[in-house]
Parts: C-alpha cells; sequence; structure tokens
C-alpha cells in the first residue's frame, strides 16, 4: 500500500490506494486566501496526475461565497472525481444543491458516510478504467 503525504498548517492531504484523502488539522473558517493556498497544495500532490478525492469537510466552520466561487472556477483540475464527506444531511443537500448549479466538470457529490463515498469514487475510478482500455 503506496502512501503519500503533504500538509501546510491547515490541512494534511495523503494518497492511499489510488485514493487523495484530505482533511483539515482544526476548525476553520475558509476565507480565500486559504482556499487559494489549499488547492496550490492539493495541485502539489496531485503532481500533475489526475487524481480521485476524498475531500472531508468536518472542521470547516464557514465558507464564503467567494471561497466557493474559486474553488469551482479553479479546484477541479488534476480531478476524475470529488466526493465530499459531511456531517448531516442538511449540510449534503446544500452542497448537492450548490454542486448542481454550478454543474462541475467532473463527477462530484456530497456523501454523510464515508464508505459510500469511497465506493462511488471507485466506480468512477473502475469506469474510467474501462474506458482507457
Amino acid at each position: 500500500m503506496k502512501k503519500e503525504m503533504l500538509e501546510n498548517e491547515f490541512i494534511r492531504f495523503w494518497l492511499e490506494d489510488g485514493i487523495l484523502y484530505s482533511e483539515y488539522k482544526n476548525p476553520i473558517n475558509l476565507d480565500l486566501n486559504i482556499g487559494v493556498e489549499i488547492i496550490k497544495l492539493r495541485h502539489e500532490i496531485s503532481a500533475g496526475e489526475k487524481q480521485y478525492w476524498c475531500y472531508d469537510f468536518k472542521n470547516i466552520i464557514s465558507m464564503p461565497s467567494e471561497t466557493k466561487e474559486h474553488a469551482a472556477k479553479y479546484g477541479q483540475e488534476y480531478l476524475h472525481a470529488t466526493a465530499v464527506i459531511v456531517y448531516n444531511h442538511l449540510q449534503k443537500f446544500i452542497v448537492n444543491i450548490f454542486i448542481s448549479l454550478k454543474k462541475p466538470k467532473i463527477p462530484f457529490m456530497a456523501f454523510t458516510d464515508k464508505e459510500k463515498a469511497i465506493s462511488w469514487l471507485r466506480s468512477h475510478q473502475k469506469k474510467n478504467q474501462l474506458n482507457v482500455n
């Protein structure tokens, strides 16, 4: 099992069994400056290769609209699909509405169950592998 890790003061990224995982180290108000730093760090760990990302929202306290807009515009590079882990059904509803309005370039969905999120990412992984072969 290959593991790589990269982190800054806000977030930790690691690659494990073909999936990119992330988690915030502490509760955070995710302003635009921090959002830009996080996208740069994710690009760095991706090293120019597309990833399947399991993105944990657990410690996000707030994310202003300018941060969301920046992420929608610049945060999809080097990704095949993104599964967002949220911690209640209201958050899931809000994230999925935002996703449907923004129409991302990649498959993107919110989940309250991490195992379902990983299963969803693995299904996209398998689908993409079949299309390559």
